[in-house]
């Protein structure tokens, strides 16, 4: 084999056990905005310019194997598909090669130059190459058009044209053959038949920056494209919704919010001999860069990153994440959740020899621990490899467990059924901001907005017992019957209070003179009295509150309206876990998955709880880990706080809206083993409320 071109250097652990710098070489033409390659242990990338290097990182030998075929620079790079035979293409103006690695290795060893085969000639210059799932076609991206060459017999089988400007990725969809999807710098995506050479659909322009890449995840059937500004637009492509936009996501902000939630973990314990940012770094979230494009996209393998309790609760669906590669460095990003598991930044190993990089390419093998990344330099003509443990870098960034596993125990006691009585209970002054019902179906507890928090019977309509302003100075905002009734959990202000109760409706008849015929006085039995109060973290006001009633549970979960949400061990008397910036906007609702006496669910579901905020769709949260498994978004909730519940099977989370519709979405279902549950995804169920015309602000099962 050929001797590497130019500088060469090896680092087994110049960067610590997170990330490895296998491979350096120095070019004569920088590959800055070049298609780089990687499948497997394979890296290809231009070397001075008109020839292909291919390097493996499994060959003991670390040899690079130099491909000569060009004339003119070589422009984009793209492994096929199938194992055996290993194809690789390469193209530049002039040309379109195809390679086969095997049949190289052996024209190398024999001592003759390697020779690939021309698939197409004088297309203009390439962006952007691709394979189909067969190898039999190739898209080769040139211009505004697409082109797609047949491999075998080195014909053009079609032109897809349409496009306002330069096409920049293009990719096939695996489980529809005849589809292939481009973007552009034109802003806009564009779906094709590309057998037939029609157009199938064509999306509107989605922002005013290019897009760059795209990427098919095949698990939740989604096209994810990023743009030159950091954008990532997610589409669904499931038959019948037409291409409908999932979400919009801004790296920036995503980045920020993760940064926030992890600052006090032992992110910097695995970064080697490297310096770690700064908590300034951390809080700005890398404020010095002016934008992350989205270079390439890639898959991962979110199993590796994942809790190991936690990854065993989700489904092969929910475990689809993305590299995301970018100037500033390797990002994994969660499809399920919308938001980031793990950050990479160039910056933060000091000994990596590119700091910015021009170009990217990422691959990971299901199930394998190690990725590989190729980087061109933005600014110099270096080109590294680098080697990350997928492990280690999830661990680097891992939320910091609760100092006890944090769990919601079940233990499920039938109901008692009641005659419905249909009754009208008056007495507030000011509005009521919450209703509970207790547990036996017995009594009601209702708080207002005139400082007061009364217990109604459900058979009469006399108070059975009423906490004035003194008890709570700021108005109770939530309040709720909690340990099968035996307190009752409420908040006021910052603060959220225990109180213990007895209610009883007999009443004394005391008399102030036996023989006077004066009306009689009377004394209700009734009492409460304070056990404890808990302060939020932050000292803001609770808006939301929520605690098991259908069995005993120590946890209790508050919002607040600083975006934080906090878990609070009643047992122990203190703050059990805090999680920051849980939402864009203040909570106004928790809804946990109580489960039903009628049904039964596996233990781990009940640890599963939703939040809602306006604006900001709901978010499922698993309470062992204390990470957000689930985004929904899609029904309107910009101005009014909705409502939301959990049916009793557990199934589904059913939320209001401002379009008078409500909406159900498949939440946890079984994944058939022993332990564990499935988060689902979109939403399935949409009723009309009929001769509604108010928003959607309670709903129930």
């Amino acid at each position: 084999m050929a001797e590497p071109p130019g500088d060469f250097c090896t680092d087994e652990g110049c960067a610590g056990d997170v990330v490895v710098e296998k491979y350096l070489a120095e070019s004569k033409e920088s590959a800055s905005h070049v298609q780089l390659a990687c499948r497997g242990p394979h890296c290809a990338f231009p070397v001075d310019g008109n020839e292909l290097g291919v390097w493996n990182a499994g060959d003991p030998s670390r040899q690079l194997l130099v491909l000569s075929g060009h004339h003119q620079p070589i422009t984009a790079v793209a492994f096929g598909n199938t194992a055996d035979p290993l194809l690789i293409c390469s193209a530049s103006q002039d040309y379109v090669i195809k390679w086969s690695l095997d049949e190289c290795r052996e024209k190398v060893l024999q001592g003759s130059p390697p020779r690939g085969t021309i698939v197409g000639t004088l297309l203009g210059k390439v962006l952007y190459l691709r394979l189909s799932p067969d190898d039999r076609v190739a898209a080769v991206c040139a211009g505004n058009k697409v082109f797609m060459l047949d491999v075998e017999t080195q014909s053009t089988l079609a032109e897809l044209e349409g496009h306002q400007g330069p096409v920049t990725a293009a990719e096939f969809c695996s489980w529809q053959a005849h589809v292939i999807i481009s973007v552009s710098e034109d802003r806009s995506f564009k779906v094709w038949d590309h057998r037939l050479g029609s157009l199938i659909y064509s999306s509107s322009v989605l922002a005013a920056p290019p897009l760059l890449s795209l990427f098919i995840d095949e698990r939740s059937q989604q096209l994810v494209t990023g743009s030159a500004a950091g954008q990532l637009w997610i589409f669904s492509m499931v038959e019948g919704h037409h291409y409908r936009r999932v979400t919009h996501v801004d790296l920036r902000k995503t980045g920020e919010s993760f940064f926030t939630r992890r600052v006090g973990s032992h992110l910097c314990s695995l970064l080697g001999d490297s310096q770690p940012p700064s908590a300034s770094e951390l809080e700005q979230g890398a404020s010095t860069e002016v934008a992350l494009p989205v270079l390439s996209l890639a898959p991962c393998d979110l199993s590796l990153i994942l809790h190991p309790e936690c990854a065993s609760c989700l489904s092969p669906e929910n475990t689809s994440c993305l590299w995301i590669g970018s100037s500033a460095g390797l990002f994994v990003f969660n499809l399920a959740n919308f938001e980031f598991e793990a950050v990479l930044h160039y910056r933060d190993f000091r000994n990596l020899s590119i700091q910015v990089a021009g170009s990217c390419a990422m691959t990971n093998e299901a199930g394998s621990d190690k990725a590989f990344c190729v980087l061109a330099s933005l600014f110099g003509n270096q080109i590294a490899v680098l080697e990350v443990s997928v492990s280690a870098l999830g661990r680097a960034w891992q939320r910091p467990a609760p100092a006890r596993p944090l769990s919601v125990l079940p233990r499920i006691i039938e109901e008692k059924s009641t005659k419905p009585v249909r009754q009208k209970q008056s007495g507030h002054d000011g509005a009521v901001s919450a209703v509970s019902w207790s547990h036996d179906g017995k009594w009601l507890l209702s708080a207002s907005q005139d400082g007061t928090l009364r217990v109604w019977s459900v058979r009469r309509t006399e108070l059975a017992l009423c906490l004035d302003k003194d008890v709570f100075p700021p108005a109770a905002r939530c309040a709720q019957f909690y340990y099968l009734d035996a307190f009752i959990l409420s908040s006021s202000g910052p603060e959220v209070r225990l109180l213990r109760h007895h209610v009883d409706t007999r009443r004394d008849e005391l008399r102030s003179n036996v023989l006077s015929a004066a009306p009689s006085r009377y004394r209700q039995r009734s009492w409460c009295r304070a056990v404890c109060g808990l302060r939020m973290t932050g000292a803001a006001e609770v808006t939301g509150l929520s605690a098991v009633n259908e069995f005993y549970s120590y946890l209790v979960l508050a919002a607040s309206r600083s975006r934080t949400l906090e878990v609070f061990d009643l047992n122990a008397g203190c703050s059990a876990a805090v999680i920051q910036g849980a939402h864009a906007r203040p909570v106004h609702q928790i809804c946990q998955n109580k489960g039903s006496s009628f049904t039964t669910q596996q233990p781990q579901v009940y640890n599963l709880f939703a939040t809602m905020a306006i604006g900001d769709g709901i978010r499922l949260w698993d309470l062992r880990t204390l990470r957000c498994e689930r985004r929904f978004e899609g029904h309107p909730s910009r101005c009014y706080p909705c409502g939301m519940a959990f049916s009793p099977c557990g199934r589904y989370v059913a939320c209001g809206a401002e379009d008078r519709h409500v909406r159900a979405a498949v939440g946890p279902r079984p994944t058939g083993r022993s332990h564990g549950c499935a988060l689902g995804g979109e939403s399935v169920l949409r009723f009309s409320t009929g001769r509604c015309l108010e928003t959607r602000t309670a709903v129930v099962f």
